[in-house]
C-alpha cells in the first residue's frame, strides 16, 4: 500500500496563490462582462433615444412641410386672384373697341356671372353681348391646353345653365398673360377668339380671317 504524500507549506501556499489568481481573473471577466452589458444597456439606450430623437425631427419637418406647403398655396391664391383681377380689367377696358372692329357691336359687358344648375356650380369671367351674339370669356394667368378644353366642355353646358341665353348665337375666348404648350394655337384650333393681356392692354391675337366656332 502507497503513502500519501503530505503537502509542504509550498504546496499549500501555491495553490492558494493560484487560486488567488484565479478568483481575481474570475473577478475581472465578471467586471468585464458588467461592463459590457452596462456599456450594451447604455448603447441600446442610446439607439432607443436617437431614434425617437429622428423621429420627432422627421415629424417636425413634416409638420413645417406641410406649413410651408399652405402658405405657398395662400400665397398662390392671392398671386392668381390678384392677377385674375388684373387680366379682367385689362380685357374688358379694351374689349369693348376690340370686338366692335370684328363687326361684333358690343352693346354691355359682365363680369363674374354665377349660376346653380343641375346641383353644379356654373360661372364665368366675362360675357361681352351685343344682343344676338355673346361672346364668354374665361381669363387665365397661364394658359394650358387643357384648361382650354375644361373651358370648351363649359361653353356647351352655357345654353343650358343660362337658358335666357338659350336664342343667342354663343362664342368663346380666352384671356392671358402666359401661354403654355402653344395652348393659344390650339385655342384658335378650337374655334376660340385669344386675346393677350400686354401691358396696360390687351390685343386679340387671332388673324382677321378668323371665324369663332358657335356653341
Amino acid at each position: 500500500m502507497g503513502t500519501t504524500k503530505k503537502a509542504t507549506f509550498e504546496d499549500v501556499w501555491a495553490s492558494l496563490r493560484e487560486l488567488s489568481q484565479s478568483t481575481t481573473k474570475l473577478k475581472e471577466s465578471t467586471t468585464k462582462l458588467k461592463e459590457s452589458t452596462t456599456e450594451l444597456k447604455e448603447g441600446t439606450k442610446g439607439a432607443t433615444e436617437g431614434i425617437q430623437e429622428l423621429k420627432e425631427s422627421i415629424k417636425e419637418l413634416r409638420e413645417s412641410q406641410k406649413e410651408t406647403d399652405r402658405q405657398l398655396k395662400e400665397t398662390d391664391n392671392r398671386f392668381n386672384s390678384q392677377w385674375g383681377k388684373l387680366i379682367e380689367s385689362l380685357v374688358e377696358g379694351d374689349i369693348v373697341r376690340h370686338f366692335s372692329k370684328r363687326g361684333l357691336k358690343v352693346q354691355g359687358t359682365s363680369q363674374r356671372i354665377k349660376k346653380f344648375f343641375e346641383g353644379q356650380e356654373h360661372e364665368f369671367d366675362i360675357l361681352v353681348h351685343n344682343g344676338d351674339e355673346l361672346v364668354v370669356i374665361e381669363v387665365k394667368t397661364t394658359l394650358k391646353v387643357e384648361k382650354v378644353d375644361h373651358f370648351i366642355g363649359k361653353l356647351k353646358n352655357f345654353k343650358k345653365a343660362f337658358s335666357e341665353y338659350a336664342d343667342k348665337k354663343i362664342y368663346g375666348a380666352v384671356a392671358y398673360i402666359v401661354a403654355d404648350e402653344e395652348s393659344d394655337k390650339y385655342s384658335q384650333r378650337k374655334g376660340l377668339f385669344v386675346i393677350r393681356a400686354t401691358g396696360n392692354s390687351s390685343t386679340i391675337v387671332n388673324p382677321k380671317s378668323f371665324r369663332p366656332a358657335s356653341f
